[in-house]
């Protein structure tokens, strides 16, 4: 009798484990979506909306990523946050930093970030550039509430990159 009912869950088992372990894969390595918290990426994310945004992470494979791409990074601070910024400069890279006119390189393996709401936005003004390794995708689509739904476009604040 017990092998019997076994024979008949067994596949309803095997279906539910192939199919997690699938979404884990496809979380893992492809894409995701995270909830905006904090008003510091406004107008581009409004956390007050609610908004989920779909992260793609095909992107770390070479570190496919552009200056005024919108990613999600581990605080260097806490490595439990998740934080969502605007990517302004690259490894090697000058920014002029506007607070207080200092002209910065950034180092190889870091990018420099910055919130879209400079007057509230903790970011790399604050804690330096940030490891490219804390980088965990690119924020691609706002996908709720279903009003907002759309395209998270690139832009850069003009005359931050300084030229070689």
């Amino acid at each position: 009798m017990a092998r019997r009912a076994l024979a008949a869950v067994w596949p309803f088992v095997k279906g539910c484990a192939t199919g997690t372990v699938l979404s884990m894969t496809f979380v893992d390595q492809c894409a995701s979506v995270v909830t905006v918290d904090g008003a510091s990426m406004y107008p581009t994310l409004d956390a007050q909306q609610g908004e989920r945004a779909l992260v793609e992470k095909r992107c770390l494979y070479r570190y496919d990523l552009s200056r005024g791409d919108v990613v999600v990074f581990r605080s260097p601070r806490n490595h439990h946050e998740l934080l969502v910024k605007r990517l302004i400069a690259l490894p090697g890279d000058w920014i002029q930093v506007p607070e207080n006119q200092e002209i910065r390189q950034i180092p190889q393996g870091h990018c420099w970030v910055e919130g879209d709401n400079a007057g509230i936005s903790m970011d790399s003004r604050f804690y330096g550039p940030v490891p490219l390794g804390l980088v965990q995708g690119r924020v691609t689509h706002v996908v709720w509430p279903p009003h907002r739904i759309g395209r998270v476009d690139r832009k850069m604040p003009e005359g931050r990159i300084m030229p070689l």
